[in-house]
């Protein structure tokens, strides 16, 4: 029997049949990467290449997305800053049905799906339901940012930690962050998702007794073809994420000192000298 599943396009809603299937479901977790989509896994694709349903995150390239079968379901569960196409508990729900109905379901997350990515959240829901769930690791944005700018996140002599934070907190709080540890010189620190609040991170940062001379890079849309960087300084950080419009990564870190500015350098080759912090003022 066929399972009906339909979208109410004016709500955005997915309509399932309710009905389970003879055969087992199954969900994968599947990393898609920074963007570029000569960085997907061999394993992440063979997993795409096996899906009949397809639910992805918005920030995943269509170049990506057209390597899942022709027929295969394609939903976007787009998240973006104050607009949430389906909250996270329905998206948990949907997983589910589809894999009850005796379907492959590839979750396609960017980056990797538990660096920010709610992948635990959707794991945790796919065992409640006594749902077989299998995790594919992907490349983080940081990653790719740190490889293309030439700015190793770990260097020695200049940074014998690094440490993966967020910037975003519910309700516009401030992340509950250990600042006194994020401040130690020698350690390379990561904000996802800190660009509109690059201003109180870099001052708590301060505050904590990182010197506002630590050099510091900005890489927006990191791997892909209009990626950007720009190098700045821990003082001039709130300054320079004003010019940044895409989704972004601040990295703070003496190892940043060996950054190369740049646009749409993403692509093996690097044709551009140093700048000296502070001096890239670029508007897009």
């Amino acid at each position: 029997m066929t399972s009906r599943r339909t979208t109410d396009r004016a709500t955005g809603l997915v309509v399932l049949s309710g009905q389970a299937s003879g055969r087992a479901g199954a969900v994968w977790l599947v990393g898609a990467g920074p963007g570029d989509p000569e960085l997907l896994t061999l394993k992440a694709l063979k997993a795409l290449q096996g899906a009949e349903v397809v639910v992805h995150d918005g920030l995943v390239s269509d170049e990506i997305l057209d390597l899942a079968p022709a027929q295969a379901r394609r939903i976007s569960v787009a998240k973006r800053k104050s607009r949430h196409a389906y909250p996270q508990d329905e998206i948990n729900r949907m997983l589910v049905a589809f894999a009850q109905e005796g379907l492959r379901v590839v979750r396609l997350k960017g980056g990797d799906p538990f660096i920010f990515g709610r992948g635990g959240e959707e794991l945790e829901a796919c065992r409640e339901a006594g749902v077989e769930c299998h995790v594919v690791p992907g490349v983080t944005a940081a990653l790719a940012a740190s490889a293309d700018a030439g700015a190793p996140l770990t260097h020695r002599g200049l940074a014998q930690a690094v440490t993966f934070v967020t910037g975003h907190a519910a309700a516009g709080a401030d992340p509950d962050l250990d600042w006194a540890a994020l401040a130690r010189p020698n350690h390379t620190v990561v904000i996802y998702m800190g660009v509109s609040t690059a201003a109180g991170i870099a001052a708590r940062l301060m505050g904590a007794g990182r010197s506002a001379a630590t050099p510091a890079l900005i890489v927006e849309n990191a791997s892909r073809a209009d990626e950007r960087r720009l190098t700045t300084t821990l003082g001039g950080l709130a300054e320079t994420a004003q010019a940044v419009r895409g989704p972004a990564l601040l990295i703070v870190g003496e190892a940043m000192a060996l950054a190369q500015a740049g646009e749409g350098l993403s692509k093996f080759a690097i044709n551009e000298e140093p700048r000296a912090y502070g001096d890239e003022r670029v508007s897009k």
